[in-house]
């Protein structure tokens, strides 16, 4: 399993339910990684899309525990474990975990990959990524060159969970 997301030099990741910025080419890579393959989010995340609803050409799985939340062109589930059990019907390697913070603590044991996009800058945040730079089960396996956004500069790395 995957882990998509864009952090801040604090690993922030949001404010207020809503990006922390929004860089063109980190939107893009989202759009081309996620595009025919599984997303799992939080129902918040859904809820912060253009009109709450579901990501298009995508497989959506929302986890939450409101078991009267309902969204059209979505599966749902309310635990882990049942979420777990729901992706056993995809490759694992076409499942992407897009947040929130909640999500992504809950289900980063059971990922491999992330790729995150650094940006090197401090934003206000209140929802926090992991850090994997010091995590030792996590190691950086691929960057790019520095990007840049305006004055804001940002690179996609890809860390990989180290084999046992």
């Amino acid at each position: 399993m995957n882990i998509i997301v864009a952090a801040d030099k604090n690993w922030g990741i949001g404010k207020d339910n809503k990006l922390l910025v929004s860089i063109p080419a980190d939107m893009k890579f989202f759009r081309e990684t996620t595009t025919g393959n599984v997303v799992v989010m939080g129902r918040k995340t859904l809820e912060s899309f253009p009109g709450g609803l579901p990501l298009k050409r995508r497989t959506n799985i929302v986890l939450t525990k409101d078991v009267n939340y309902q969204v059209k062109d979505a599966v749902l589930v309310h635990s882990v474990e049942e979420l777990l059990e729901e992706l056993k019907k995809y490759d694992s390697e076409n499942v992407y975990v897009i947040g929130g913070d909640s999500v992504y603590r809950q289900l980063l044991p059971y990922c491999d990959i992330a790729h995150v996009t650094k940006i090197d800058y401090a934003y206000e945040a209140d929802s926090y990524f992991p850090n994997l730079d010091e995590d030792p089960q996590w190691e950086v396996t691929a960057s790019s060159e520095e990007q840049t956004y305006f004055d804001l500069e940002y690179t996609f790395v890809k860390y990989q969970r180290k084999k046992k």
